[in-house]
């Protein structure tokens, strides 16, 4: 990785895929991180329908590399394969629960498990509303494990003036939360008063 640490972005088939692409998009900038990624195949649908069908591709280009989410034997993987930490967005309720329980058949699974065991940090933006118990209980459990539950809430103090501006906001805040060192988003995408108030 010529001397950069890896990233692992995950992209599940929940909406919201923009999220995902901006969050690679802002990744890939940076000259200290790599950016691996795994797309479920439902999440190729949903890039498809709501970014483009040209989605996919950019997203291979901008990626240090993309790994087939079937490959369950590619290095990220294992624990031995060092990375900074893991962002799941958008994070489907299936793979929220696949995730919190432990039901690792896939790459994305896998990967986001890997993390947890490894003690790194594992940002999921679970996308879904109304919540049922078993959601909620779903994101106790993960929250439980070690995993950070960021549903991607709009900051709406920040005053948007577009939907591009809103997942700016999300994407650098889902970034910002991994808390590493020389990766913090740029300038003026997150930035606002330190509490929203009681």
């Amino acid at each position: 990785m010529s001397g950069r640490q890896g990233i692992v972005v995950g992209i599940s088939g929940a909406s919201g895929a923009a999220i995902g692409v901006r969050i690679v998009e802002l990744l890939a900038g940076n000259p200290h991180y790599a950016v691996h990624l795994v797309v479920s195949p439902a999440a190729e649908r949903t890039l498809a329908a709501e970014v483009g069908r040209d989605a996919l591709a950019r997203l291979r280009a901008l990626a240090f590399r993309h790994h087939l989410h079937s490959d369950i034997g590619t290095a990220i993987a294992s624990g031995s394969f060092p990375v900074a930490g893991m962002i799941v967005a958008p994070c489907s309720i299936r793979t929220l629960s696949a995730i919190a329980w432990g039901q690792l058949d896939n790459l994305l699974t896998r990967a986001a498990d890997v993390q947890l065991k490894e003690r790194r940090r594992l940002v999921l933006l679970v996308r879904e509303s109304p919540l049922h118990l078993g959601h909620l209980r779903t994101m106790l459990q993960a929250t439980e494990i070690g995993a950070i539950i960021a549903p991607p809430m709009p900051a709406f103090y920040l005053k948007p003036q577009s939907l591009d501006e809103v997942i700016d906001q999300i994407a650098a805040r889902a970034i910002n939360l991994l808390d590493l060192p020389e990766l913090r988003a740029p300038a003026g995408i997150w930035s606002g008063p330190g509490s929203e108030g009681a």
